[in-house]
């Protein structure tokens, strides 16, 4: 049996939902709905490293907005 690579081994993009919430994704595939390129591509470590970089806060953004707009 032949062994198929690792769809990560390849080229991937950053991908973020409308949540603000990043993932990666393999470069030459289309993206799911609900999700849209972040601008960054190149290995998984690349990728993860920007994630990392502008990921600061993994709430997802309706629970931020929420929290934000409730009173003290």
């Amino acid at each position: 049996m032949t062994e198929r690579p690792d769809w990560q081994d390849g080229e991937l993009k950053v991908v973020v939902n409308h949540e603000e919430q990043y993932s990666i994704w393999p470069a030459d595939r289309e993206l799911p709905l609900g999700w849209r390129e972040a601008g960054t591509q190149g290995t998984k470590a690349e990728c993860l490293a920007y994630i990392e970089e502008v990921w600061t806060d993994m709430r997802p953004l309706s629970l931020r907005r929420m929290r934000d707009e409730s009173p003290p």
